[in-house]
């Protein structure tokens, strides 16, 4: 849709949302009631605390946070280290973690194709970019660092 945000929260409010009607449609295999809650609402808490650790570093390092504007710096500390896509790898947590909580495990299909979507839609060109702007620096931290964990 023309003019629609392409922001990768509203992608993960919709698979959230089609996890949430897969599993009222067809709770074909569930989880333990206690078990999906616990296990489910620890990924979700996990995936936004990274979230916010995530963001903090745009914060500090003064760069946007947003998918398709030029990065003004290059992140490579805090979660940066460990992954070059910890929001993204926190929202297929919180995506996870929801699954777990509604407990049919139908929609754990989701997250895969989640995965899918924010590396063609949003990672590899957020790398083309990292490369354009940062060159050899960019490369050397895609070497030594993976896309996701």
């Amino acid at each position: 849709m023309k003019g629609f945000p392409d922001l990768p929260p509203l992608w993960l409010a919709g698979f959230c949302a089609l996890a949430w009607g897969i599993a009222k449609v067809l709770p074909l295999i569930t989880l333990p009631g206690s078990v999906g809650l616990a296990s489910g609402v620890a990924l979700m808490l996990g995936g936004f605390g990274l979230v916010g650790w995530s963001a903090m570093w745009f914060l500090r390092k003064k760069t946007t946070i947003e998918p398709h504007h030029k990065p003004q710096s290059l992140i490579i500390e805090g979660p940066y280290r460990l992954s070059r896509n910890p929001i993204y790898l926190a929202m297929l947590i919180i995506l996870v973690g929801w699954v777990f909580y509604l407990g049919a495990l139908l929609p754990l299909v989701l997250p895969f194709i989640f995965a899918r979507i924010l590396t063609t839609r949003f990672v590899l060109p957020e790398e083309a970019a990292l490369r354009e702007a940062f060159g050899a620096e960019a490369e050397r931290y895609m070497d030594a660092t993976r896309r996701w964990l």
